[in-house]
């Protein structure tokens, strides 16, 4: 596939945060009701489906979109090297470069700079889990809290199939055909059963993603800030804000009792779960 066109990296604002470059873009009337979305482990801004950032827009909110630290076009901290994964699942965390509450310090961190006092926060996967220490470490920085195909930390809930938890330790690919190929395979792996994207759909997503920003070795750092980073549970109960929690029933990465375990674990937290959908935005 031939390369994508996009935006040049210096057309795209960023901001000071936390002491990492945060790159963002928001969509919709700057007087509308901030609405911030978080995308999960290895995720870029552009994950968020055009068409749904427009239809939230046109809702009457601020769409703000962001590259998580390690992600897209935010900073790279390769400084930190690659952390031991097998180690992290044993339970020794020391090579992990930082947990969940550096990703909602860095969001907090991205509002201030923005000029955002409080805003709807939406996360998907890892996304949803910064939402929700965000919502625990920032609270009078959230009017409402939704958590998409995510979980509390709790790692007796919400556990991968084997097929798709073999996706997260697959070879980083050395040049872009096999990115991209790997992409679509992942895709087809932990996608929605009941909602397949077309093949060509698929192809042109993995080539935008590559084309952008390729950064496996952020990926693994996030994916090590997970493994790191302690059980919600309790926290969550404190939260008193208006939540919502959507999970697919048919979601290989983060079974759906992850989903359900973070609704029972707010007070008042809606829960929705959606048969058909797997581990992405159908």
């Amino acid at each position: 596939m031939p390369p994508v066109k996009i935006w040049q990296t210096s057309c795209v604002p960023t901001a000071r945060t936390n002491g990492i470059e945060m790159a963002y873009e928001t969509t919709g009337d700057p007087s509308g009701r901030p609405l911030l979305l978080i995308m999960g482990l290895g995720a870029q801004l552009v994950d968020w489906p055009l068409p749904f950032v427009e239809l939230l827009a046109e809702r009457g909110f601020q769409v703000i979109r962001f590259d998580n630290r390690d992600s897209g076009l935010s900073t790279a901290l390769d400084d930190w090297g690659v952390p031991d994964i097998p180690a992290l699942l044993r339970g020794d965390r020391s090579s992990a470069p930082y947990v969940m509450g550096d990703f909602a310090a860095d969001t907090a961190g991205l509002l201030d700079a923005l000029g955002v006092d409080r805003v709807h926060v939406v996360g998907a996967s890892l996304g949803g889990m910064i939402a929700q220490q965000l919502t625990i470490d920032h609270p009078q920085r959230v009017a409402s809290l939704c958590s998409i195909m995510s979980m509390t930390g709790d790692r007796t809930v919400g556990r991968a199939t084997p097929q798709a938890a073999a996706m997260l330790g697959r070879p980083a690919a050395t040049d872009r055909e096999r990115a991209i190929a790997g992409a679509v395979a992942v895709s087809r792996v932990i996608g929605s059963p009941g909602f397949p994207a077309a093949e060509q759909e698929l192809l042109r997503r993995a080539a935008a993603k590559y084309d952008r920003s390729y950064r496996p070795q952020g990926t693994m750092r996030q994916y090590a800030a997970i493994l790191a980073s302690p059980d919600r549970t309790t926290e969550l109960g404190g939260i008193t804000v208006p939540a919502l929690v959507i999970h697919g029933e048919d979601d290989p990465l983060i079974g759906v009792d992850g989903g359900r375990a973070t609704a029972a674990a707010i007070p008042g937290a809606k829960l929705l779960t959606i048969a058909g959908m797997g581990h992405d935005l159908p």
